[in-house]
Parts: C-alpha cells; structure tokens; sequence
C-alpha cells in the first residue's frame, strides 16, 4: 500500500528501478490546456548539476549516464488515466559523482496562462517500483499547492551505498527557469 506523503517524510527505496509518475486531468473553462512537466535534476556534492546534461526534462529526455530517463512531454494531461509523464531511474547506473536527484513539477507557460496548481484537477506525483509498477508514495499536488506553479516534489539520495528518498513538498511561484538557475 502506498504512504501518502508529509513534508519532509524519508523512505527507504530498496530497489535498482524507480520511476516517478506525474498525472493530471484536462481542466475545462480555463481557456488554455495545462502543461505540466516532471524534471528530474541530478545533482553531486555541491548540490549543482555537474554538466547541463545532467537535467532530465522534455528537451534533454536522457542523462549522458543513461540513469534517468523521461517519457516526453505531454502538453495536455488527457492521454492517459494514470501517469501523463514518467522520469524513470535506474539506480544502478547513476554516476558515481551524482549525490542526490531532485523531481519537480512546473506549470509550462504559467505567467501566460494565469494558471497555478489550485486550478488543475487531480494532479499528482508519485513514486513506484518501475519493474512491478507497485506504487510507494505519493503526493497530491492540487491539495498543498493552490497558488504555487513549480513544485520540489522530492529527492533520492545516497547515503553510504543506498538510495533513499524524502519527500520534500516545497512550492514556489515560478517556472522551469527557476530551478535551472538554483541548480546549474
């Protein structure tokens, strides 16, 4: 059964292949779609991104290690029942210089849009086991970010030789671009 995430929450993960599922459904009456974006940015020591390919998202789909993979951009949120956009991880093979992978979600084209995640309906993030498809946590975004447009949603990271996760839950007003520049 899956936890439902807190704030600052840690799990073990114990497994080799984890993916994060982002979903969401179409919102009527709006005017625009919604275009929500998982990312995924791998970070070492300095908790910066050792070169710029090293952020997983719609334009760069995979990290020059091959451990973190996206599915591609999905700039409705219709096309599925489940999972819209998936970061998958293959922990085996992340970069021994990568301390940390922090997931976030942002509203493409907020400003434009006048859209925030208060007006996307059952839009959610979620941890799951990539080769059973078993989920282990999840967060639900449109109930503790009514007003924010980019989500930290959580990490994994190395302590010693395992990977842990937190959920980390912390919105901010802004875009994609802001955590570009927090962590390039």
């Amino acid at each position: 059964m899956a936890i439902n995430l807190q704030k600052g929450q840690r799990i073990e993960i114990g497994l080799s292949k984890v993916g994060v599922g982002l979903g969401w459904d179409p919102n009527e009456g709006t005017g625009f779609d919604f275009d929500l974006d998982a990312s995924a940015f791998m970070l070492g020591e300095n908790k910066k991104l050792p070169q710029d390919e090293y952020f997983v998202f719609y334009n760069n789909p995979k990290s020059p290690d091959g451990a973190v993979e996206s599915s591609g951009d999905d700039l409705t949120g219709g096309n599925s029942d489940g999972d819209d956009e998936t970061l998958t991880v293959d922990l085996s093979k992340v970069d021994p210089k990568i301390q940390e992978i922090i997931f976030t979600v942002t509203i493409h084209d907020y400003e434009t849009r006048k859209q925030n995640f208060g007006q996307v309906r059952n839009s959610f993030i979620r941890i799951y086991n990539a080769q059973t498809n078993e989920e282990i946590a999840r967060y639900e975004l449109d109930e503790d970010f009514s007003v924010e447009t980019a989500v930290e949603f959580g990490r994994l990271y190395k302590k010693g030789s395992e990977w842990k996760f937190e959920a980390m839950g912390i919105g901010y007003k802004g875009g994609l671009q802001y955590f570009v520049n927090k962590y390039a």
